[in-house]
């Protein structure tokens, strides 16, 4: 029966293999479970757990020990101190507040300059540049941003041209680098209607204005679906905050072998 089930194994990453790009490494379990379980994480980060899934995420995200990791926009870090502990002493994480964002908020980046200034986080750094201009300090492996995909559809951010956003998003991956977004769903074929009313965007909006730049999607994920959202709630509104339906998506920039 091993044998069997080694056999049927071993055929499916062979049908699978061509999907893969060559030199894909996926995180350890072991450092992903180290992140989360982190004694260092505060209460109102481990709180969220339940709700946020962090494991599965991580998992999606395919952040491994030694990425260099953007977290765009990264409001109290949540994500910032668990991609922190899963690249470990080889990677770097930046934390990237947009100075749109600053200039609307001077405390923006008070959770993150307290991160990086800790001795939990040492491979922290805060970015302070233009969504549609930033440029990290050196190529990096994945550009995470979640729940803030949308915002940059509001008055607030400008709105901020989003062909510029991506496309430095692009340019700031190495070959085969990877961009993944999360976000609030808003009802199927709303486009951007409700990202300033209601904080969420239409899943199909963000697969049309990301691939625009060049990028593949890669996966998308419905580990934070909530059938229960029938997306006509702001997401602050107590009845469902916390508990959105949201949807996941992996972009992938293509190696230079695969571009055309």
């Amino acid at each position: 029966m091993l044998c069997h089930r080694l056999s049927l194994a071993a055929g499916l990453l062979l049908l699978l293999a061509p999907l893969i790009p060559a030199g894909t490494v996926f995180a350890a379990p072991g450092a992903i479970s180290a992140a989360v379980s982190d004694p260092a994480r505060p209460a109102s980060d481990t709180s969220q757990d339940a709700n946020r899934k962090p494991v599965q995420v991580l998992e999606f995200s395919q952040v491994k020990p030694g990425d260099r990791v953007v977290d765009l926009i990264p409001g109290g870090g949540y994500m910032t101190r668990l991609f922190s502990k899963v690249v470990g002493s080889a990677g770097h994480v930046y934390a990237m507040v947009p100075t749109e964002l600053l200039s609307m908020r001077t405390t923006a980046d008070r959770a993150v300059k307290d991160i990086a200034a800790s001795s939990h986080y040492r491979n922290v750094t805060v970015l302070r540049q233009s969504v549609q201009a930033f440029s990290p300090p050196e190529p990096v492996d994945l550009v995470w941003t979640s729940m803030n995909y949308h915002d940059l559809h509001d008055s607030f951010f400008g709105p901020a041209d989003l062909s510029k956003v991506n496309k430095a998003v692009f340019e700031a991956l190495k070959p085969g680098g990877l961009y993944v977004v999360m976000d609030h769903a808003a009802a199927p074929g709303s486009g951007l209607r409700d990202t300033e009313t209601l904080h969420r965007i239409d899943p199909e909006a963000v697969k049309r204005e990301v691939t625009a730049a060049g990028f593949v999607l890669e996966a998308d994920s419905d580990l934070l679906h909530n059938p229960a959202d029938d997306h006509t709630r702001k997401v602050f509104d107590p009845a469902i905050r916390g508990r959105t339906d949201k949807f996941m998506f992996r972009f992938r920039k293509p190696l230079r072998s695969e571009a055309k």
